[in-house]
């Protein structure tokens, strides 16, 4: 078994226009080498992964897009935000303009029961939009 410290060497055989493509990508984001960005792939579809696992704990942020002018809609989320206070840690309300708020939430528990929170929130009529994170710690 390799210990977490110690680096290991792999060879990957990649097709020229792919690897082109990907170290474009690598310059725009400032990777400094292949390897870093390779390892961030790596571990982000590690966190994919585990957090499809409902009872592994978890940490998200949830980002909504909403019309407070919608009726009784804030009312409603701010109920269901009370509903689920132990998950839900902080929040963030933005006046994006005259009709339009932004919300971040960041939630803790278990991967599904966040899931099911976020949901119910990102189904509320008059949300516009919403998009959940989920990480692990590793």
């Amino acid at each position: 078994m390799v210990s977490m410290s110690e680096l290991c060497r792999i060879g990957v055989a990649i097709d020229g226009e792919l690897l082109g493509q990907f170290d474009g990508l690598l310059e725009r984001k400032g990777y400094p080498n292949r390897s870093e960005g390779f390892r961030d792939l790596i571990r982000d579809a590690l966190v994919r992964e585990e957090t499809t696992d409902p009872d592994r704990d978890a940490v998200g942020t949830l980002t909504l897009v909403y019309d407070h002018h919608v009726r009784q809609l804030a009312d409603k989320l701010t109920d269901l935000q009370h509903d689920h206070y132990r998950e839900i840690i902080s929040t963030l309300h933005v006046h994006m303009d005259h009709h339009n708020c932004l919300e971040v939430l960041v939630l803790r528990g278990r991967a599904g029961t966040v899931r099911q929170i976020a949901d119910k929130l990102i189904s509320t009529k008059g949300v516009k939009h919403g998009q959940l994170t989920l990480t692990t710690v590793r």
